[in-house]
């Protein structure tokens, strides 16, 4: 049976393309060529500009920059959103929030109302980290610049009003990977995690070859994937030597790794790298929650805010924040 998409969210595809038809403008995105991370993420870049001068404010959430010193000495900054009436006096749950962008895109201001709603929908303070991307900074840079932000973290947790063994690690699409990254890299330094929230993952290297019953679905398509994998591994992407802090999907032992949400969509060609992590990680032995939303697509809350799906999955994550 053909893939579809979720009529609700096709239903506001249709309504965005006529509304651009009627100003003269096109919703379409010339591809850019495998290998082109300049155009792919001048073009991704613009977009996200576009959804977050669109999206709530949330004003009453505090904003605090920061800075940590990375691995290797160069200094990165920080994000701590707090909700309001946030008190440091009783030290609860936080966690580290780290931005999409295929590891060669965006920011943390291009992510700031989106971190922010998800720190007013659940009452639970993150820190983002503005981490450095590929290929300007190549691995292991990106995953040891969030690796410090989770330290600064725990080592700030009693002035941030933190418990410091109630500290996760969230991320989406790219991000999503240097959660898990993260994770992994937390297991082998003796960090202790409480939770690690992956939406929608980017989990493997060597996910390059188009599934043609995904192809036209694909807003981050299999050029994108190899586009921001080189960027970030080079010549050793796809190749024997990618370490699993880079490519979590590696990984031969994810023992030991903190409670874990997984979330993709069906459409998503990251659908089965994150359900084969989930499923390996649930076999190991650690509590895990899955979640695979028919007829969605990569990213698919920035559709619409209004459809089913995306309250539900909505929903979900604010939980899942909630949970530890």
């Amino acid at each position: 049976m053909a893939h579809t998409f979720d009529p609700e969210l096709q239903a506001a595809v249709g309504r965005m393309m006529a509304m651009a038809a009627e100003q003269g403008l096109s919703l379409e995105r010339t591809p850019a060529a495998r290998g082109d991370w300049r155009s792919l993420r001048a073009a991704s870049e613009a977009a996200l500009a576009a959804w977050e001068a669109t999206a709530a404010e949330h004003g009453e959430i505090t904003r605090s920059d920061f800075e940590v010193v990375s691995r290797d000495g160069i200094a990165v900054p920080l994000r701590w959103y707090t909700p309001p009436g946030y008190d440091t006096s009783t030290a609860g749950p936080a966690a580290v929030y780290l931005h999409g962008g295929g590891m060669i895109l965006a920011n943390v201001d291009l992510y700031d109302r989106y971190v922010a709603a998800y720190v007013a929908d659940s009452g639970v303070p993150l820190l983002a980290v503005d981490y450095r991307r590929a290929p300007e900074a190549q691995h292991p840079a990106p995953v040891e610049d969030c690796y410090s932000g989770l330290r600064w973290l725990v080592q700030h947790a009693g002035e941030l009003g933190v418990q410091p063994e109630r500290v996760a690690v969230m991320g989406d699409s790219g991000g999503g990977g240097l959660a898990a990254g993260v994770a992994l890299l937390a297991r082998e330094r003796g960090l202790a995690l409480a939770k690690q929230i992956l939406v929608y993952p980017m989990l493997d290297d060597r996910n390059t070859v188009p599934d043609p019953a995904l192809v036209p679905f694909a807003g981050w398509s299999y050029d994108d994937n190899y586009t921001g994998w080189s960027a970030l591994l080079g010549g050793a992407i796809g190749g024997p030597d990618v370490p699993a802090v880079a490519a979590p999907a590696r990984a031969e032992d994810v023992s030991g790794l903190p409670a874990t949400y997984v979330e993709v969509g069906e459409l998503d060609i990251f659908r089965d790298e994150s359900i084969g992590y989930a499923r390996r990680i649930a076999a190991a032995g650690t509590s895990v929650e899955l979640h695979v939303h028919p007829g969605c697509p990569h990213g698919f809350e920035r559709v619409s805010s209004e459809a089913d799906v995306v309250k539900r999955s909505r929903a979900d994550r604010v939980r899942a924040l909630r949970s530890f």
